[in-house]
Order: structure tokens, then C-alpha cells, then sequence
């Protein structure tokens, strides 16, 4: 399975996850607003994901109006943590884990009927 991961600058959250997540399935990391080009999300990565993890409700909206193809067809989880962790930092592992788990198993199961 391919996941992406979003925040707003693909640095901490998004990247976080990613790491976390790298060992099990094919992951991606992206922010809509990062001074990195590297980090900018891109439609390739938005056409390879299975599964679209966001870090915040404005990120499925920002999906929704620039990217209304993917926002429709793609299946897009909003983990609602907010901007205040650092990368890598303990409680935010500890809460992408605590999100992202229960969404996987659900993911995982969903895939198995295609």
C-alpha cells in the first residue's frame, strides 16, 4: 500500500509519519506551503498514493479546491494534529501511532474486497 503523508510544510508531521511508516508500506511526505521544492506536494505522488493521510481539516480542503480529481476519487483520513510538534519529537510519534494504527487496519481490510 502507498501513503502520503501532508502537512503544511513537510517537515515534522508529514515527515514524521513517513519514517514511522517506511519499514511496512511505500511512503511519501509533502507540505502545500514548504520554501523546499522537494517538499511541495505533487500530482505524481498524489496519483501513486492509495491512501492520503492530512494533518489538519484546511489540508482536505486545500485538496478539494486544487486538486478536486484526487480529493474525489482518492481516500483521504484527516489525522487533526496540530501544527506544534518538531519533527521526530516523542509525543508526536506517540500520537501519529495512536491515529494512524486503527486507520491502517481499516485501510488493510477495505483493500482486501478490491
Amino acid at each position: 500500500m502507498n501513503l502520503l503523508f501532508i502537512c503544511n510544510q513537510g517537515r515534522n508531521r508529514s515527515r514524521t509519519a513517513a519514517e514511522i511508516y517506511s519499514k511496512e508500506y511505500s511512503t511519501e511526505y509533502a507540505g502545500f506551503y514548504s520554501s523546499s521544492k522537494s517538499l511541495i506536494l505533487k500530482k505524481p505522488m498524489l496519483n501513486k498514493a492509495d491512501a492520503i493521510f492530512v494533518m489538519e481539516q484546511n489540508h482536505i480542503d486545500h485538496l478539494a479546491q486544487y486538486y478536486p480529481e484526487y480529493y474525489l476519487e482518492k481516500r483521504i483520513i484527516n489525522l487533526d494534529i496540530p501544527d506544534i510538534y518538531c519533527y521526530n519529537q516523542p509525543e508526536l510519534v506517540e500520537l501519529l501511532k495512536k491515529k494512524i494504527n486503527p486507520a491502517l487496519k481499516d485501510l488493510e481490510e477495505l483493500m482486501k474486497h478490491f
